[in-house]
């Protein structure tokens, strides 16, 4: 069924996503989907991308702090649109997806009633930009209905994983890094793990889910070994 992207008919097709300002878009998505490659083979955290946005009753004033980070700001920025609730990978995911289509369309309608050179550049700004926003009211709809699934799920896998073994599926564990994976007797579980200071575990290897780390969304583990002794 590949075959028909090796026609002559689709060379406006990659022309539009070669050409500025898909073209960003489309090196957006491609970067998406080689993440979710790597993450699946265990080589990164699944959501290595996540932190803590701040509460709904605070101050989401960002531009009037001096005392706000980066990440501060953009977790702000990422409340007042809606878009939390949701690991941050499956948002960048999905506003990189929705600008990359509706990028392409605005291109493809608007592009042929504008003369080739600079104006195509001056009008690919505004287009990039508009794009952009209606990824994000998309994805701000989009996320809603799975809130509360992320949210039951999180709360029904703490309760229930404590004390329980899973097995290493990173190349390693330690202190800032690793995943393991519990059986439940379906798929399977992914969870973020942390050892001990100055512990590591390899790939393979087998712990116990011994606490739930608020913090960092994840589970301080100890070999099976230490924990029967």
């Amino acid at each position: 069924m590949f075959f028909i992207f090796l026609t002559d008919g689709m060379n406006p097709f990659y022309q539009n996503i070669a050409s500025f300002p898909t073209a960003i878009y489309t090196f957006l998505l491609a970067i998406c989907v080689l993440y979710w490659l790597v993450a699946v083979l265990g080589w990164i955290d699944i959501d290595v991308l996540d932190f803590d946005p701040p509460e709904a009753e605070g101050n989401l004033d960002i531009n009037t702090s001096h005392n706000h980070s980066t990440a501060d700001a953009l977790a702000g920025l990422m409340l007042r649109f809606g878009l939390t609730g949701v690991p941050v990978t499956v948002i960048v995911s999905l506003i990189s997806l929705f600008g990359w289509l509706i990028c392409y369309y605005l291109v493809h309608f608007l592009f042929a009633f504008i003369p080739h050179g600079l104006l195509h550049w001056l009008a690919g700004v505004p287009i990039f930009f508009a794009a952009l926003y209606g990824a994000v009211l998309i994805t701000a709809q989009v996320i809603k209905p799975l809130r509360s699934f992320f949210q039951k799920t999180e709360q029904n896998t703490q309760k229930r994983v404590l004390g329980q073994t899973a097995v290493v599926r990173t190349s390693r564990v330690d202190e800032n890094f690793g995943e393991a994976t519990l059986a439940d007797g379906g798929a399977g579980l992914i969870l973020k793990v942390r050892a001990s200071a100055g512990e590591s575990f390899a790939h393979g290897d087998r712990v116990v889910l011994l606490e739930y780390l608020p913090d960092d969304n994840a589970y301080r583990v100890i070999s099976e070994a230490d924990f029967s002794s």
